[in-house]
């Protein structure tokens, strides 16, 4: 991505990680998971909290490691303060390729 854009762990989940994400002005919670594009398995892995805090949920699918980078952009570019990402992805090389361009890097 052409802005900054980092994120740090802030939990662990059997599918994937939990992100606080920093693109430029913008913070958000992210939920990155390797998971069939399918809405309903959202709740699996993200808890009641984050649906009943302020602020909205946002799900896309990722299903090839070249589309990571589009998915980020058009998610946080409609994204508020206080709304959270969910981001489902079809196998480990796409799941990768996310949590690259949420900044994330492994240590």
């Amino acid at each position: 991505m052409s802005s900054v854009t980092s994120s740090r762990v802030v939990g662990t989940l059997e599918q994937g990680l939990v992100l606080e994400v920093t693109i430029e002005d913008l913070q958000f919670r992210s939920y990155v998971v390797v998971s069939a594009p399918d809405i309903e398995r959202v709740a699996d892995f993200v808890p009641a909290e984050q649906f009943e805090q302020d602020g909205d949920v946002h799900v896309t699918a990722v299903s090839h490691p070249d589309e990571a980078r589009t998915q980020v952009e058009d998610l946080a570019f409609n994204m508020n303060l206080g709304d959270a990402a969910v981001f489902l992805c079809g196998n480990q090389a796409v799941y990768e390729r996310t949590l690259e361009e949420l900044g994330f890097t492994a240590v």
